[in-house]
């Protein structure tokens, strides 16, 4: 009888053993067959050769601007004169010849009404 239980268990881990490793694929061995598809098809990949006239119509054409116009030497010496020769103008000051506008308080001086009502108030 303990003959028999031996030769059964042993024939259970034997089971156990091959359903094992049936059931369990080595998965590092196997690898991804979706990345493996992918790189595949990643390296065959060959770009098509660039032909001079691929960029006509997506680039424009390159042309230097125009060089700029000189200043008149004679016209700039008669506008420093007539700049120099303006009075300055600086304001809250009267024009010569012009009498000056008389100037604002715009500070609010308290009333000593205001102070004595809001006292007896409280």
């Amino acid at each position: 009888m303990i003959l028999r239980f031996a030769v059964a268990r042993t024939a259970r881990q034997q089971l156990i053993l091959q359903r094992r490793a049936f059931s369990i694929p080595n998965s590092s061995l196997r690898g991804d067959l979706v990345q493996d598809l992918y790189l595949r098809e990643l390296r065959a990949y060959k770009p098509p050769p660039l032909k001079p006239s691929d960029s006509e119509g997506h680039v424009q054409t390159f042309s230097p601007p125009r060089a700029p116009q000189s200043p008149d030497e004679g016209d700039m010496a008669r506008d420093l004169k007539a700049y120099e020769d303006q009075l300055v103008e600086v304001e809250g000051q009267a024009a010569p010849g012009e009498a000056g506008a008389p100037e604002e308080n715009w500070f609010e001086e308290e009333d000593d009404d205001d102070e004595e009502h809001g006292a007896t108030a409280h």
